[in-house]
């Protein structure tokens, strides 16, 4: 039987290590949810937020299988775990990932120097009610504030900056999610307005919100051009890790 735990407590111990702020977000209980094959003393548990997924413990077929339907990125913590995951769904996309290291020290007059460089013809925002709503309309824009589930939740404890063209919402960054110390940045531009550097000039203008604010901007790279834009912000890569994607039919972008 596999429980969603009330008390995070006794599964902390089998993410030790893994510094990813997702985990850390559902074991705060801020955001997302921590699946344990017991409440008490669990073996096997799976961190859900978004639709990100982690694995860690004993290998466990029944966790994996109580991952939320759709769309699904899992990590497992080790080989076993990825052995596992190929045999529950041997069409899973198998990927790599970027880590990015978790102690940046910022260089705030280069980020603003990146933020003061908005081209002409594009404005840059806060997310607040009326561009909430206008991110959910686009898939491109709708992850900046979709996890948090309302309008109230992410005006509370989200952060995000987009830029506009002609009222449209082109580019942007934004929390994916919250934990107690900060956000996990999400970033992404329209196809037609990309490398243009309106993501840097977002994200810039986002870290620096952060860091007026005592959070930490914490950034996970999905490719090499997120390593790339990251090391241009100031972060440092730390390492490359295996991750799967499932039900890639039900992607939105």
């Amino acid at each position: 039987m596999i429980y969603e735990l009330e008390d995070t407590t006794p599964a902390a111990g089998l993410f030790d290590g893994w510094q990813e702020t997702l985990i850390t977000s559902c074991l705060q209980k801020v955001m997302g949810r921590i699946l344990a094959t017991d409440p008490a003393e669990p073996e096997s548990a799976m961190a859900f937020v978004g639709c990100f997924a982690f694995v860690a413990g004993k290998p466990d077929r029944e966790i994996l299988l109580a991952k939320p339907e759709g769309f699904v990125i899992m990590a497992p913590q080790n080989e076993a775990w990825a052995a596992m995951i190929e045999d529950c769904w041997p069409d899973a996309r198998k990927f790599t990932r970027y880590a990015i290291k978790k102690d940046t020290q910022f260089d705030k007059a280069k980020l603003q120097r990146i933020a003061d460089g908005l081209p002409a013809g594009y404005e840059r925002k806060a997310i607040d009610a009326e561009l909430y709503d206008l991110c959910l309309l686009d898939p491109v824009t709708a992850d900046f504030v979709s996890v948090f589930g309302s309008k109230e939740r992410y005006l509370a404890l989200g952060r995000g900056v987009v830029i506009l063209k002609n009222g449209r919402i082109v580019s942007g960054a934004s929390s994916y999610s919250r934990y107690r110390e900060g956000i996990e940045i999400e970033v992404d531009t329209v196809p037609e307005e990309r490398h243009k550097g309106l993501a840097s000039i977002a994200c810039a203008s986002l870290i620096l919100r952060c860091l007026e604010e005592g959070l930490y901007p914490s950034w996970d790279a999905h490719n090499m051009d997120s390593v790339r834009l990251a090391e241009k912000l100031g972060y440092e890569f730390d390492h490359a890790y295996t991750a799967y994607e499932l039900s890639s039919q039900d992607r939105t972008h």
